[in-house]
């Protein structure tokens, strides 16, 4: 949307000056009020010659009588030297103003030039403006603040864009291929030729209701208390056929659990979690543990919006996915909410997916005011810990 043209009026500056300068104007005109006020209505309105009262002129002059000038000879001699007092604190008013508007409106100039830099598409500018704390170093903090998240947004979607579009480079490439080799062998078995493309497009369609949802989930749009153990529960009963049939075994604690959030959405954060936990277990004889609840601890972990460590932090609703699997290296763990990202092997097990399911909890957690945690467990496996926060009475 282009900006609306404006017709250029006076500056800030200069009105800032003018005011300067009418503010002085005025307090020297009420100052010469108050003198001519108070003190010239005690004075005769007449001049008053007292002629028996002589006033000695000194040695060699005559004495003269005494005059006592009234208000009209005062008035007469006061005002122009009160005309011209008031034409000095104009010009005053009016350099003083304009230098000290000028030197007021300095850090204004710097963070519009900072903001038109940024508007041009220079996001790794910054204001940086020394001095004590005032408003402007304010509003220049908080821009500077602005900037770097911007940046790191502008940043992180074109990683984004680079990695999506290299995945959905790849089922089309592999299509591409299957229906030229079909092209040059037309005796080629046609049913094994459509279950690979169905394989493949499968994946295709699945990537890019994944690309969606994680796009959906930027921003939270409802606001409805939702309980984290009916979201568990009806994920475990919609999976447990998948986990039966990998000879996974589910062990279930869910405790009431209310956060303000989006139904679809937890549901699906719930439901990514739990098929994580089941296809990145072990090949057989694996274990999965899901509890419900509320704490008040923040488990340590490699956190998401947080600090890793230990702390103590405010009520909230807390879903724990634990799973067996193989030993994982925590340098590769702390990469596991990073789009496209896939741990030992993944890219090979069937419902491998297409390595945004926990990019997508990470995104709803986000949206959702909360934290998540994806700690390595020592024999192998992982323990993801979602913090939401908690519905009021809940």
């Amino acid at each position: 949307m282009r900006a609306t043209r404006r017709e250029r009026g006076p500056s800030v500056r200069l009105r800032l000056a003018l005011s300067y300068a009418g503010f002085v104007l005025v307090a020297g005109a009420g100052l010469l009020a108050v003198v001519w006020v108070f003190l010239l209505r005690y004075v005769p309105a007449d001049a008053v010659t007292v002629s028996d009262t002589a006033v000695p002129e000194g040695p060699g002059f005559p004495d003269r009588p005494l005059f006592i000038p009234g208000r009209s000879d005062l008035w007469e001699a006061f005002a122009p030297k009160a005309a011209l007092m008031l034409g000095f604190l104009l010009v005053v008013g009016l350099v003083g103003g304009w230098l000290l508007a000028g030197r007021m409106l300095a850090p204004l100039d710097r963070i519009t030039r900072a903001t038109r830099l940024a508007s041009a598409g220079s996001l790794s500018h910054r204001v940086d403006l020394p001095g004590r704390g005032d408003e402007f170093r304010e509003l220049a903090d908080a821009f500077d603040t602005m900037l770097a998240r911007l940046e790191a947004h502008v940043a992180e979607q074109q990683r984004f864009a680079a990695n999506a579009s290299h995945e959905l480079r790849t089922p089309l490439a592999i299509t591409q291929t299957l229906l030229e080799v079909a092209q040059r062998e037309p005796d080629r078995d046609v049913d094994e030729l459509m279950d690979r493309l169905q394989s493949v497009n499968g994946r295709a369609i699945a990537l890019v209701e994944a690309l969606l949802l994680l796009s959906r989930a930027e921003a939270r749009i409802d606001d409805q208390p939702v309980d984290l153990s009916l979201a568990a529960e009806e994920a475990v009963e919609t999976l447990l056929p998948l986990a039966e049939r990998r000879g996974i075994t589910i062990e279930s604690t869910t405790d009431a659990a209310v956060t303000p959030g989006s139904p679809a959405l937890v549901a699906q954060l719930v439901t990514n979690l739990v098929h994580n936990a089941i296809v990145h277990n072990l090949p057989a004889g694996g274990r999965l543990r899901i509890s419900t609840g509320i704490s008040t601890g923040i488990s340590t972990g490699i956190s998401t919006g947080i600090s890793t460590g230990v702390a103590t932090g405010p009520a909230a609703a807390v879903l724990t996915v634990e799973n067996t699997g193989e030993c994982l290296d925590p340098a590769l763990v702390a990469t596991l909410v990073e789009p496209f990202q896939r741990g030992n092997e993944r890219a090979q097990t069937e419902h491998a997916g297409v390595g945004l399911g926990l990019a997508i909890v990470d995104r709803i957690v986000l949206a959702h005011g909360g934290t998540l945690s994806v700690v390595a467990r020592e024999g192998g496996g992982l323990t993801t810990t979602v913090r939401l926060p908690l519905s009021e009475g809940g």
